[in-house]
């Protein structure tokens, strides 16, 4: 016996400085302030174009948990994805301004970036491209180099994450 969610409504962190976190937050992924807990210390932000209550709730902990190791067990990233090709040159773009970007890469089906929070929380913001599209690239999961201005001449103008919405075809 199972159950099928939808998919990940959001995303709960625990970060070292409240104030600076919410600041990389409302800054590079333009989210909002939805509100704070002060008895809590946290906040909980949305994205703009989200139908979410909050995206992403923050928790200011201090340095108590020391900073983050790659390779522990826990969370490696979360992923963050944009509608079109544009938008992810976009956030590259932020990333790399706010010193906060980290990588690119193709996975076939998938376009990324990749960046971390001032905590070091790694996270990876993604295009998906048009589900007819996908061929063999469905059951694979790659990690190859990007050429991310070829990609952006290939797909500007494709939105995908409306296909998202629509039950796949079976």
């Amino acid at each position: 016996m199972s159950f099928s969610p939808v998919r990940i409504n959001h995303a709960v962190l625990f970060v070292s400085d409240l104030n600076r976190s919410v600041t990389f937050y409302t800054e590079t992924f333009g989210m909002q302030i939805v509100t704070r807990e002060p008895g809590a210390n946290a906040a909980f932000l949305r994205l703009p174009r989200s139908g979410n209550h909050h995206d992403l709730g923050l928790f200011g902990v201090g340095r108590q948990g020391g900073p983050k190791q790659r390779g522990a067990i826990g969370l490696y990233h979360l992923a963050w994805q944009v509608d079109t090709i544009d938008e992810l040159v976009e956030a590259r773009d932020v990333l790399a301004k706010a010193g906060a970007l980290g990588g690119m890469s193709s996975h076939g089906a998938t376009k990324s970036v990749y960046g971390a929070d001032p905590d070091g929380i790694e996270f990876e913001i993604m295009w998906m491209l048009p589900r007819a599209d996908w061929g063999e690239m469905e059951h694979t999961a790659t990690v190859e180099a990007i050429d991310l201005a070829a990609e952006q001449r290939r797909w500007t103008g494709r939105r995908t994450a409306a296909e998202l919405s629509k039950p796949a075809e079976r």
